[in-house]
């Protein structure tokens, strides 16, 4: 598995990284996250990345993954300690989290602690960045990072304070490529990709129920790659292998719930870098038909 220089850190990441939402909500069990992650960090897998809100997904890993704490790199996130939806940007509000994240993870240290879909307004503010540099100076986390989309991911960039930014970059979303990629390289931080594949909503005849895969099932619709009518394993490997050519992104997290998935996903990117002209042809067509309504989905 390819490695990358994550931004000015000391980190080497993979360049495929374990995204830890859907074991959370997906209710998987420890044993199988236990046989998941252990074949997926012997297959070359060091990133994996979670948050407070995704249910036990913090516990989950912790049990399945703190006896191979050397063999990864730690990322969680904070701002939502009562789930999806229900933040809470109190400083103290996050150093407990954070605290409590230690404890759910079974380690003494995280690598990457990142404000969850913060917004603009509160990072103005300034007590939120402050409380993340609290948590690095109490030797919490060494490094800070912000996760999240539109204005408010490029206010977290200008203002200096972050180490990384999580973003979303896929063959459906593609705003952040301009809006604050570039500034990010410039700035030599990390950036990891979230939802690379665009939840694979072209799998879905119809439209699909759940919300979460709704606006990609639509863009995508519109876009109307000819990639994608193409072999099902064939069109992910195109959309890990565009999001990965982007520039400036060091690594891209997938979730799953099922053991080997993440080897097979990893093999996707066997064929090595999409060509140039598949590339532009994708940026091509999202310059063509993208709305000014399709921002990053948080």
């Amino acid at each position: 598995m390819e490695t990358r220089q994550f931004g000015k850190t000391d980190m080497q990441v993979s360049v495929l990284g374990f995204g830890g939402a859907e074991i959370g909500y997906e209710r998987a069990t420890a044993d199988v996250v236990a046989r998941l992650l252990d074949d997926a960090l012997d297959a070359g897998l060091n990133v994996i990345d979670t948050a407070e809100c995704y249910l036990d997904s913090e516990e989950l890993i912790g049990q399945a993954a703190a006896r191979r704490r050397k063999d990864y790199y730690l990322f969680t996130k904070c701002g939502h300690p009562e789930g999806p939806g229900r933040d809470d940007w109190r400083p103290d509000s996050l150093l407990r989290s954070i605290e409590r994240s230690l404890r759910r993870l079974k380690t003494d240290r995280l690598d990457l602690v990142q404000l969850h879909s913060c917004s603009e307004d509160e990072l103005r503010r300034g007590a939120v960045i402050e409380a993340l540099r609290r948590a690095r100076e109490k030797g919490y986390t060494r490094y800070i990072g912000y996760s999240g989309d539109g204005q408010a991911a490029r206010y977290a960039i200008e203002s200096g304070a972050f180490d990384a930014l999580q973003t979303s970059v896929s063959i459906a979303d593609q705003e952040a490529i301009d809006l604050t990629l570039p500034l990010a390289q410039a700035r030599q931080m990390g950036v990891i990709a979230k939802r690379p594949l665009a939840n694979a909503a072209w799998r879905y005849a119809e439209r699909p129920e759940n919300a979460y895969h709704q606006p990609y099932w639509e863009r995508l619709r519109v876009l109307d790659y000819d990639f994608l009518r193409s072999d099902p394993r064939q069109a992910a490997s195109v959309a890990l292998r565009f999001t990965l050519g982007v520039p400036g992104v060091h690594t891209m997290i997938v979730g799953t719930a099922k053991p080997g998935r993440w080897r097979e996903n990893a093999a996707l990117l066997d064929a090595g870098p999409l060509p140039r002209e598949q590339f532009e042809a994708i940026r091509s067509r999202w310059r063509e038909v993208a709305d000014a309504s399709w921002v990053g989905q948080i």
